[in-house]
Parts: C-alpha cells; sequence; structure tokens
C-alpha cells in the first residue's frame, strides 16, 4: 500500500532552517497543521504559535509537539476564526507581545458541514475558511510586513476547482449545498492569495495558496455514506497527515521560492490552478465583499 501511496508523489526535502523566525498556524493541534508545526518547530524556529478553538487539544498538542521536535518553544492561542471578536483579541494579543511575525500559516478550516454561521452570521465554510483569515491576516498585517522578509500561506484545495464565487448569495442563504459552498471557501482561499501578492509586491512579504492532496484527517468527518465509501476505496492514492502537510511546509520555507508570490502548489511544485481561480475581476470582487462584509478599510 505504501508504495501504492508513492506512486505519483515527488519528493521534496530542504534543510532549511528557522533561527529567529516566529511563525503562526492556525488549526495545528491535528492533522496537517499539527505536522507542519512539528516541522518547523524541528528547523529551529524562534517560536511556533499554535492558534486553535479547542484549548485541551491544543494544550496536548503542544506537550507532542515539544516532545516531537525537540523544540520548546511552542505555545497554543485560542483562536475561534468563527468570530471575528476571538480573531481580534487573538490578533491584539500577536502585536503586543510579538515583536515579529515571520510566517502565518492559515490552515485551519471547516470541510463540506451542514449549514450553520458564524457568529457574525456569516456562512460557517466561507465564515472559517475565508473571511476569518482575510480578517485575521489583515490584523496581522503591519507586523508581517516589519518582519519582511515574511510569508502568508493560505491552505487551499483542489476542490477549488469545482467552485465559483456567488457574490450575489456568498452566504449561500438562497441555496445551500455544502459541497458547493465548501469548493466556493477554497476557491475565495485562491483568489485572496492572488489579490492580496499584489498589494504587498515590494514589501519583501510573499504569498502562497496550496493543495495538500487528499488527506486522511478529522475534516472528512461531514461526508455522506457515499463519499466515505469513496474515500476508503481511494485510500491507498491518500497521504497521511507527514505528507499532506510537506507542501505547507515547502511554501514555508523553501529558498527558492523566496522571490515567488501568489502563485499556487502542489505536491511540493507549482500547479495549475482554475481559470475561475485566475479571474482577477472575480478577485478584486470578492476583496471588496470581504472588505464590506467585514467592515474593513483595506488599500
Amino acid at each position: 500500500m505504501s508504495s501504492l501511496r508513492n506512486v505519483f508523489r515527488r519528493s521534496w526535502s530542504c534543510d532549511e532552517k528557522l533561527e529567529g523566525k516566529v511563525v503562526v498556524i492556525t488549526g495545528a493541534n491535528t492533522g496537517i497543521g499539527k505536522e507542519t508545526a512539528i516541522d518547523l518547530a524541528k528547523r529551529g524556529a524562534e517560536k511556533v504559535i499554535i492558534a486553535c478553538r479547542d484549548m485541551e487539544k491544543a494544550n496536548a498538542a503542544v506537550k507532542d509537539i515539544i516532545e516531537s521536535s525537540g523544540n520548546e518553544h511552542v505555545v497554543c492561542m485560542k483562536l475561534d476564526l468563527s468570530d471575528s471578536k476571538s480573531i481580534r483579541e487573538f490578533a491584539e494579543a500577536i502585536n503586543k507581545d510579538e515583536p515579529k511575525l515571520n510566517i502565518l500559516i492559515n490552515n485551519a478550516g471547516v470541510m463540506v458541514c451542514p449549514f450553520g454561521k458564524t457568529a457574525d452570521g456569516f456562512e460557517m465554510q466561507i465564515g472559517v475558511n475565508h473571511l476569518g483569515h482575510f480578517l485575521l491576516t489583515y490584523l496581522l498585517l503591519d507586523l508581517i510586513k516589519k518582519s519582511a522578509p515574511a510569508r502568508i500561506i493560505n491552505v487551499s484545495s483542489m476542490a477549488h476547482s469545482w467552485g465559483s464565487i456567488n457574490l450575489e448569495d456568498l452566504n449561500s442563504e438562497k441555496h445551500y449545498n455544502k459541497n458547493k459552498a465548501y469548493a466556493q471557501s477554497k476557491l475565495a482561499n485562491v483568489l485572496f492569495t492572488r489579490s492580496l501578492a499584489k498589494r504587498l509586491e515590494g514589501t519583501g512579504v510573499t504569498t502562497y495558496s496550496l493543495h495538500p492532496g487528499v488527506v486522511q484527517t478529522e475534516l472528512i468527518r461531514h461526508l455522506n455514506g457515499v463519499q466515505q465509501f469513496f474515500m476508503k476505496m481511494v485510500s491507498p492514492f491518500t497521504k497521511n497527515s507527514v505528507q499532506g502537510a510537506q507542501t505547507t511546509i515547502y511554501c514555508a520555507v523553501d529558498p527558492s521560492l523566496e522571490k515567488e508570490s501568489g502563485g499556487y502548489y502542489s505536491d511540493c511544485a507549482p500547479a495549475n490552478c482554475s481559470a475561475a481561480a485566475k479571474d482577477d475581476n472575480v478577485a478584486e470582487k470578492l476583496w471588496e465583499l470581504s472588505c464590506s462584509l467585514l467592515s474593513l478599510t483595506w488599500d
């Protein structure tokens, strides 16, 4: 089975160290986020901050990450991306206590969940996966710019290629299809990355979006019976969390990407995104709508 898993897998390794670098990773108490945290801690990061909703799980994860990496400079902080109040409190604490932030990894996400709303009234998938990270990035951006060279990584999915942005009903209130809403949120991640790259030209801050691979993580818990059966069938070709984290790590540390910004990656290499993900007109409209929904002025 392991040989099957690696048939189409590009191997990647890099001994880049992260001494002096401060990292924030959202949703890193489990899955690929946790494996990313372990790897970056092993590279000697000055501090790895895992931002999580469930502090009990987060504290347990911190112990595991320290034990696995040998780096004691790992902490967890409370962050609920479905609540703008929590996002603002988290960002305020980071801005007050951290002199720098070199790598922001927007990793947390919800996937094909039943219809629900965030504390601010947004549909849960677009609210957490896109708007929550949009607000977080906005609030941390001055610190990130001050820390340049710095990187912002948005974990998207190949599911973006099945999505479209419904600017008239971003919150899926007229009609909700959990698969379409998930695909829309992942497409939003790629478009946000492109728009952000343009706005950050010349600042020394670069942006990346990526597909981690089809990974067996807790995110698949909301799949229906047919989808769960399909996942079992394709499991020999799926990735475990360590393999799934590699493209995130590649985007965060690989020196060859230092001058690249706004691109989409898969299997530790540049990849093709959908035509919709290259639509700068829609990207700009989504940016403006996101600012409006969050009451932000982001030039």
